[in-house]
């Protein structure tokens, strides 16, 4: 971790601030899938909900996030400045993740973003087999990613989603569970588009166990090095992969509230999170410093995959490639 600990140095010295419906819905604009301009042909999202920047990639060590910090970082790029600045609460922050719109959503698992998705764009837009398009998520409340208000996307093109066994409800079920639906996932349908939500770190937070939070943050740590693992073993999806890892929200600093228990405001605990980015189209090695967001992840999808997203507010995260 030398190189990542030098830049914290440097910028110190220098300041660096740095559901299953599905309608083809003839009454929407014709879109097309572009002719592809790069390697990618997949790409997953891996949101690891919940911890704080300084308990991940803040901590030069990277001691709770070994695989990700000191070997899985040299095949992909990390922004040091990446953020939510939109609500910080889960289902508000993935939906910014899925939709590039920051829309206050209502926390429960029962309010649908206003906004179309990249999965639904992206199922509309290459006319592919809902197969293509999956969310898999230990949260069942973030089934709601699936569909949307706009009258002219409301359930059309949604992507396959598995959020817990007994779908959009207050069940929680364990990463455990969750990522070998993932793996199944894989196996089975190859897709071209994925979001998965890991809950434990943002569950131990909580309960207000700092030796489980810990703990949480470093399976999760082992479940991103096993996810990028298994999808190297996959013949189809090895070398065409884009992997972003990234988290919904952070948490309050300590003396701030109830410090690493709770999240939901604008402190710099709960907006500053980490994105790491691997992928055949991307730098390897690199440490970025410009300020990224939530946002942007949908619209540099949809630059990486060939289709149009107008409604999202983010921009291409450029500094990747």
């Amino acid at each position: 971790m030398y190189k990542l600990a030098l830049f914290f140095i440097f910028s110190v010295l220098y300041g660096i601030t740095s559901s299953f419906v599905v309608s083809n819905d003839t009454t929407q604009e014709p879109s097309t899938i572009k002719r592809r301009a790069f390697n990618t042909k997949h790409v997953i999202i891996l949101v690891i909900d919940g911890p704080r920047w300084s308990e991940t990639f803040g901590d030069t060590s990277c001691s709770n996030v070994p695989r990700m910090g000191k070997e899985m970082l040299h095949d992909g790029v990390l922004f040091t400045n990446f953020r939510n600045n939109g609500t910080t609460e889960t289902n508000s922050g993935h939906t910014a993740i899925v939709t590039g719109v920051y829309d206050k959503v209502s926390n429960n698992g029962k309010e649908i973003p206003k906004n179309p998705s990249m999965f639904q764009y992206y199922l509309k837009a290459s006319q592919s087999d809902r197969n293509e398009a999956w969310i898999v998520s230990s949260k069942g409340k973030l089934e709601i990613l699936g569909n949307c208000k706009d009258k002219k996307w409301w359930n059309t093109y949604m992507p396959y989603t598995y959020c817990g066994p007994n779908g959009n409800s207050a069940e929680y079920v364990g990463d455990k569970l969750t990522f070998a639906r993932v793996k199944e996932v894989i196996d089975l349908h190859t897709p071209n588009l994925m979001l998965i939500n890991l809950l434990e770190a943002d569950v131990r937070g909580h309960e207000n166990k700092w030796d489980e939070y810990l703990k949480a943050i470093k399976n999760c740590d082992t479940y991103a090095y096993e996810l990028w693992n298994y999808i190297q073993d996959n013949p189809e999806m090895k070398n065409s992969t884009t992997l972003f890892i990234t988290n919904d929200h952070g948490r309050h600093l300590d003396g701030r509230r109830t410090g690493f228990v709770n999240h939901g405001d604008g402190c710099e605990g709960c907006r500053h999170i980490s994105l790491l980015a691997i992928g055949p189209d991307f730098k390897k090695d690199a440490i970025v410093s410009n300020e990224g967001e939530l946002i942007d992840l949908s619209k540099t999808i949809s630059h990486l995959l060939g289709f149009d997203m107008p409604t999202t507010k983010g921009r291409i995260l450029t500094e990747l490639f």
